[in-house]
C-alpha cells in the first residue's frame, strides 16, 4: 500500500440536525449541510459544492504556485465550476471548470495556465479511476 495523504484521517460525524455533518480536520470542523430543498437547512456546502470546492482551491493554489515560480505578476484569477451528469450510454459526471484571468496576461501566459491548472493534484485525482474501499467498523471512530 502506498504512503496515506495525511497522517490523521479525516473524520465526520452527523450531528444532531438533520442532514449536518461535522467534518474534522488537523486545524479545525468545517460544517456541512443539505439545502433546504432536500430537507437540510443550508447552513454548510452540500457535498456536491465540498467536491467542486476542492477542485477551485487545488486550481488556484496550483496557479498561484506556478505563477509566482515563473516570477509572473498575477492577480485576481478566479475560477468557477459546475457539474452535470450523462446518463447515456453509461453514467458520466462532467465537470465544467471556467478560470477567468486579469486581461493583463500574455496569451502563451494563458495558454500555459489553461495547461497547469489540468495538472492541479485534484485535478489528476478526478481524471483517473478512484477506488472508495469501505469498511464497517464498532470501535470507536476517534481512536
Amino acid at each position: 500500500m502506498e504512503a496515506m495523504l495525511f497522517e490523521e484521517p479525516i473524520r465526520a460525524r452527523n450531528l444532531d440536525t438533520p442532514y449536518q455533518v461535522a467534518i474534522e480536520w488537523r486545524n479545525g470542523t468545517l460544517l456541512a449541510d443539505e439545502p433546504v430543498s432536500v430537507g437540510g437547512q443550508d447552513k454548510g456546502p452540500d457535498p456536491y459544492t465540498l467536491l467542486l470546492s476542492s477542485l477551485a482551491s487545488c486550481t488556484l493554489s496550483t496557479l498561484r504556485m506556478y505563477a509566482n515560480r515563473k516570477q509572473w505578476d498575477i492577480n485576481g484569477l478566479r475560477v468557477a465550476l459546475n457539474m452535470y451528469q450523462l446518463k447515456e450510454p453509461e453514467l458520466q459526471t462532467v465537470i465544467e471548470r471556467t478560470i477567468f484571468f486579469p486581461e493583463i496576461i500574455s496569451e502563451e501566459q494563458r495558454i500555459r495556465l489553461l495547461q497547469i491548472a489540468e495538472q492541479c493534484p485534484v485535478s489528476k485525482i478526478l481524471k483517473h479511476t478512484i477506488q472508495v474501499q469501505t469498511e464497517g467498523n464498532t470501535e470507536n471512530a476517534s481512536a
